[in-house]
């Protein structure tokens, strides 16, 4: 029953940053998933995986987690190194790489 808190990635759909400045709090499933013979789809008897607790900070996440005695882990966001480009550098003249038309 151990918690995971961690910061969400940014969607690879699009290029904003919606949605990922806040800390999640999510449980770690304790049971496994089963698939329904009738319809095929999976279910799982572990109610605690559909809740997922937003936070402002990680230290507001960290003490909810400390003051309901869940044990948890902290998984830090890897930080994006932005490699900056210009349009223009797809055609300049020492560009590496050919032209396909």
């Amino acid at each position: 029953m151990t918690a995971r808190i961690y910061q969400p990635a940014k969607t690879a759909m699009q290029s904003g940053k919606g949605r990922t400045k806040t800390w999640v709090l999510e449980h770690e499933p304790t049971a496994a998933r089963e698939i329904d013979p009738l319809m095929g789809w999976t279910s799982s008897s572990d109610t605690r995986q559909q809740v997922k607790l937003h936070f402002e900070s990680k230290e507001d996440a960290i003490a909810y987690a400390e003051r309901n005695g869940m044990p948890y882990t902290v998984q830090e966001p890897k930080k994006r190194s932005i490699i900056k480009k210009s349009y223009a550098d797809n055609f300049k003249y020492g560009r590496i790489g050919s032209w396909t038309h």
